[in-house]
């Protein structure tokens, strides 16, 4: 689950773990969804603009319990556990480049304007 998420953007991220079948996938979100916050309440970072920079689960306790068995045998049960880490990182939002590009396209019309001035100046000469 967690390699799903990794170097994704934030938001993105989470709708691939809502959808995603695995039974895991719920507590990576929480986690994911409780980054996100922090990051959005305690830093003042843009959510739109987190990316999951770094993502991995360690090994946690491990609880151990004993199952009865017959003849007055006992099974030992391990109940693992985990802790997920899941960091987020403010980057740029791709907003900017679009804006970029309708620039370029609006520049070529700037260009065309001051030509047009100059020569509405040269004939008033």
């Amino acid at each position: 689950m967690i390699n799903l998420v990794r170097g994704l953007p934030a938001k993105e991220a989470l709708t691939v773990l809502q959808f995603a079948p695995q039974a895991a996938s719920e507590q990576v979100y929480k986690v994911l969804a409780s980054a996100i916050a922090n990051a959005e309440n305690n830093e003042r970072l843009d959510p739109d603009a987190l990316l999951v920079s770094e993502a991995f689960v360690d090994e946690g306790p491990t609880l151990k319990r004993f199952r009865p068995r017959a003849q007055g045998r006992a099974y030992r049960i391990r109940k693992r556990t985990c802790h997920i880490t899941i960091a987020v990182e403010a980057v740029q939002v791709a907003r900017p480049a679009k804006k970029a590009t309708a620039a370029k396209k609006a520049a070529p019309a700037k260009k065309a304007e001051p030509a047009a001035q100059t020569q509405t100046t040269e004939e008033s000469e």
